[in-house]
């Protein structure tokens, strides 16, 4: 029998959906069979669900490789800080620390893949911590370039740029960067296709430009991205206008498209299949997913959020792990 892949699991923004999502996933037979647990996260929090009532506890600093599903306690909230749909900056601290503490569990090698459950931005920044996102605090960590990926049963989008204002994207889209993140989307993503995939890149302005009457982005720096790449034996196709390429999902020509800007990818993947569109970091020495979408406030606490997103994340995870182990 295969050794399951051990995944370290932050448990996002106590106050949302995350803990709830997180017991839920991890309750069902199919996610224990599939992987064992790390679960980052505040205790009192955690001792509230029972799916977490028989698992090991520990703590960061006597946390080893695991053999089977731990709970690592890095904070003991108190019940205001923790409260279903109000958030604090206390909490905001503490959803910041479980990020840092499962990286740093990731690179000392105690676990295998990153599965992260949803953090609120507002509130990590208010407690004094910069913060844009996790795919930018990962990149960091590493030192490496990486490149965001949605990956849907339908449809795989990656953005060539992630958290910026739309303003900012044309100056941060650059023919070196387009290459660099074409030929780091077909080495990632040849293993899981087991082909060289065929990438399709996506246009900036609309139209694709209509060839330089509507923007000179596709003229100076997609199109010429494009041809470099194919050059470096990258199959990448492009500029092609958004709004008709998505409109052909039922017979999807590429494995994957790059966009240019966060909305232009993430509208249709998960107007395609929210649920199920799993956010993948791609250049990372282990594999980091997330569900794809946020603490949804409203929800917390009554019960009623939907696990699936949480299980979809988590399965990829392990997956991606075991594929790295080769």
């Amino acid at each position: 029998m295969t050794e399951r892949p051990i995944v370290g699991i932050s448990l996002g923004d106590v106050s949302g959906v995350g803990p709830e999502v997180t017991a839920k996933a991890l309750a069902k037979p199919k996610l224990r069979r599939a992987l064992v647990p790390v679960v980052f996260g505040d205790g009192p929090t955690l001792e509230q669900h029972g799916t977490f009532r028989g698992y090991e506890r520990v703590t960061p600093e006597t946390l080893g490789r695991v053999t089977k599903p731990t709970v690592c306690v890095v904070t003991e909230l108190r019940e205001k800080d923790r409260h279903p749909g109000k958030p604090t900056r206390t909490g905001g601290r503490a959803q910041y620390r479980y990020i840092e503490e499962a990286i740093t569990a990731a690179r000392a090698g105690k676990v295998d893949a990153l599965c992260t459950a949803p953090v609120s931005k507002e509130q990590i920044t208010r407690a004094g911590i910069p913060f844009m996102g996790h795919t930018e605090v990962l990149a960091e960590a590493w030192g490496r370039e990486v490149l965001m990926l949605m990956d849907g049963p339908r449809v795989r989008v990656a953005l060539a740029t992630n958290h910026v204002p739309l303003a900012e994207v044309s100056r941060l889209l650059t023919e070196e960067r387009l290459v660099g993140q074409l030929q780091l989307l077909s080495r990632s993503l040849k293993p899981v296709v087991g082909r060289a995939p065929r990438i399709g890149v996506l246009s900036f302005n609309p139209h694709a430009g209509e060839g330089g009457l509507l923007g000179r982005e596709e003229v100076e720096v997609i199109g010429p991205a494009v041809k470099r790449a194919r050059k470096l034996r990258v199959d990448a196709h492009g500029p092609l206008a958004a709004d008709g390429l998505f409109a052909r999902v039922k017979d999807f020509p590429y494995d994957v498209v790059l966009a240019m800007y966060h909305d232009q990818g993430l509208i249709p993947a998960k107007a395609l299949d929210f649920e199920r569109t799993v956010n993948v970091t791609l250049g990372l020495p282990v594999p980091r997913t997330s569900p794809d979408h946020g603490t949804a406030y409203s929800l917390a606490g009554t019960g009623k959020a939907s696990s699936v997103p949480m299980e979809e994340a988590l399965l990829k995870a392990a997956l991606l792990a075991g594929k790295a182990r080769g």
